[in-house]
């Protein structure tokens, strides 16, 4: 039985409305018949075939969070864009609730490739891709396989993959740690089935403890405050479920990303905690990759993790814009 979705028509997102934009509520299936929901943002003056551009991110946001602003800010660059919830969350189907998965996540990106493609105000042969935070693995993972993808643009990434393995700065790579987490975690599974019900991980904390380390208190300036609170963002509420992100521990998604042939360009502020995940991203990605001179990797001069999820003065729209049209040429 189809899944029905429930969109809402006002105006939620935590910023402000552009009136040089069109902005319409779509929807469209992955190859698993699970239906997503996306915000569609359209210059007004536009003419012809545009470029387009499908937005997803960060890991535990929805549309109405950081990937709209960044759809809105592209399209107001001359693209036609969506932000799209991924599977399980937002606005976007997919049961039971709140979980992730390497694959279908990758897939989301993939099945926004095809909506565009069948876009009559699109050019098909000119669409690109961008993930924010843990999306930005997501979307690398989706260049390495889909060839329609003719550019990628990851902000602030996080390898979901490597941190679920190997802890936060691989503090946990260990095969003893990794056994520790999975007894955890199964032991979590079991806890889920007899009671008929996912236990939530937690979002992120609230009240925030005197003695958070500063990415916690990054995140919270974000997600739990009016600057970026979304009634439906997993982050700004109860999170993932406890046994959400399993699959990532021993499902790498970024093992072929030095075959990426098309342009990547990977953004990242200085003093972000997650910095080393780009880094090294990108020089696997470089590494022995006929192609590695259509890739960059742009630091940007002390900002934080949360900075580019929406501050405009930080993040440097006009150079994406600029990757995005040379890219797509």
């Amino acid at each position: 039985m189809e899944e029905k979705l429930i969109l809402t028509e006002e105006w939620d997102k935590t910023f402000p409305k552009s009136d040089r934009i069109n902005h319409r509520k779509v929807t469209f299936h992955n190859r698993y018949g699970i239906p997503l929901a996306a915000d569609l943002y359209e210059p007004k003056d536009a003419a012809g075939k545009l470029s387009a551009i499908a937005v997803c991110g960060p890991f535990g946001a929805v549309k109405e969070q950081a990937a709209g602003l960044y759809a809105q800010i592209m399209a107001l660059r001359g693209f036609l864009t969506i932000a799209f919830d991924p599977s399980f969350i937002g606005e976007s189907g997919g049961h039971p609730r709140c979980m992730a998965s390497p694959d279908i996540n990758t897939e989301d990106f993939q099945a926004a490739v095809d909506f565009l493609s069948m876009q009559d105000q699109v050019n098909s042969e000119k669409i690109g891709i961008i993930g924010i935070c843990g999306w930005g693995g997501m979307a690398l993972n989706a260049a390495a396989l889909d060839t329609r993808i003719r550019a990628t643009m990851t902000s602030t990434m996080y390898d979901m993959t490597r941190v679920n393995a190997n802890g936060y700065f691989d503090a946990e790579d260990s095969e003893d740690a990794r056994h520790a987490k999975k007894q955890a975690l199964n032991a979590q599974r079991l806890e889920d089935y007899k009671n008929g019900r996912h236990a939530p991980g937690g979002g992120v904390a609230d009240p925030l403890p005197q003695d958070a380390p500063f990415f916690v208190k990054d995140y919270y300036d974000y997600y739990k405050t009016k600057r970026g609170y979304h009634a439906r963002s997993l982050n700004s509420n109860s999170g993932w479920n406890v046994i959400g992100c399993m699959s990532f521990m021993n499902q790498p998604i970024l093992r072929y990303s030095n075959e990426i042939r098309s342009a990547v360009l990977m953004i990242h502020g200085e003093k972000a905690h997650s910095c080393y995940f780009s880094k090294d991203a990108f020089a696997d990605m470089v590494k022995d990759n006929p192609y590695a001179a259509n890739k960059e990797l742009l630091i940007i001069p002390d900002a934080a993790h949360t900075d580019l999820y929406d501050r405009t003065d930080v993040i440097p729209f006009d150079k994406i814009a600029d990757f995005f049209r040379k890219a797509m040429q």
